[in-house]
């Protein structure tokens, strides 16, 4: 063997045996050009809504070349390189169908109840089962003395009682109109008590409203005073033996009721002379009021007719008293919870008064 062939196999045994490779990635693009077998496969998408056949043929990279033309206008997909991994779309879920909120009809009237009870009546359960139990009071025995003693006793006889109780409460009048610094009524009050229990017959005739005096009779209290400074009503309560009144109204009244006594001293420190007081007021006011009560139990809710007319009548005494207003009549046609029911009889010759204090 020549030293030729000595270096030869030298050399030849030194060299590796296998053929360079470039890198794994490389090797792997490789064989798999080389060794690719297309595959024909048919995928049906499952979406009834698109119902489209793709025709695929699957490389040996995983690559998806899609043979079929898109019946759908949405953008094709890009062709995957080589080296991208594509995965097979899987099987498409259920779209939800989230409904949108309806829209809202602007004719839609949306009724909401209140809660609670009314404005200006916290005790409003208590009020109702006194006014129900006062009501029955009135209709078995109040009301039937009323009429018989409105058609007992003749009329001049009525007026001059009437007369004489509001003679009774000048002072009182006068006292708050001193209170409110409105002189000149201050001076018309003792001009008409000076008269009518004098020449009026310890007040059984109203000799100063008629003329030439014409000094017309103004109620007043200390509830009025209260009001006219601008002292809220407070809670509306009915009271048995009082009805109607609001906690200011009632802490006056028993201050009004409280100054005869203490002023004249006897009779009226008498407690008999005070109730037979007590009880011709009651008798002659409910006797004067006969026609709106009337109207107000006929109504369809007559507790709440009776509140919102009470109230109504006492805020225009106060705006009387403020010179926001002629006169304290109220139309009983206005009121909330007045049914439209007939119109109240004219009264026969005057005006109803308010329930006192």
């Amino acid at each position: 063997m020549s030293i030729t062939n000595i270096v030869a196999i030298a050399i030849l045994s030194g060299s590796p045996q296998c053929p360079p490779v470039r890198d794994l990635g490389s090797a792997v693009e490789v064989v798999s050009v080389a060794s690719a077998v297309s595959v024909p496969t048919q995928l049906l998408l499952e979406d009834p809504s698109l119902n489209i056949a793709v025709d695929t043929a699957i490389t040996g990279s995983g690559a998806i070349t899609n043979t079929a033309p898109s019946t759908t206008t949405e953008a094709q997909p890009t062709a995957a390189t080589p080296n991208e991994t594509v995965v097979a779309p899987t099987k498409p879920t259920a779209a939800i169908d989230i409904a949108a909120p309806a829209a809202i009809d602007r004719n839609t009237i949306i009724v909401t109840a209140r809660q609670g009870p009314p404005r200006g009546d916290p005790v409003a359960v208590v009020n109702e089962v006194s006014f129900v139990a006062v009501q029955a009071v009135d209709e078995a025995f109040v009301a039937p003395i009323a009429y018989g003693y409105q058609k007992g006793l003749p009329e001049p006889i009525r007026d001059g009682i009437h007369n004489a109780l509001n003679n009774l409460d000048e002072p009182i009048v006068l006292l708050n109109f001193l209170l409110q610094l409105k002189i000149g009524k201050a001076v018309e009050t003792v001009g008409r008590f000076t008269i009518n229990s004098t020449v009026g017959v310890a007040g059984l005739f109203d000799v100063a409203e008629k003329k030439p005096f014409k000094l017309p009779r103004r109620s007043n209290g200390l509830a009025d005073t209260l009001g006219y400074y601008g002292v809220g009503y407070g809670p509306y309560l009915f009271l048995p033996l009082i009805g109607s009144t609001t906690l200011r109204d009632v802490v006056g009244r028993i201050a009004d009721l409280s100054l005869l006594p203490a002023a004249v001293g006897k009779p009226f420190t008498n407690p008999l002379v005070s109730a037979s007081k007590g009880v011709l007021s009651s008798i002659d006011d409910r006797v004067e009021n006969d026609e709106i009560l009337t109207r107000i139990q006929q109504s369809g809710n007559p507790y709440a007719a009776m509140r919102e007319y009470y109230l109504k009548r006492r805020q225009a005494e106060i705006d009387v008293l403020r010179g926001k207003r002629c006169n304290a009549d109220i139309n009983l046609a206005d009121l909330e919870f007045m049914d439209s029911s007939p119109e109240a009889k004219k009264p026969s010759k005057k005006s109803p008064a308010p329930p006192k204090n």
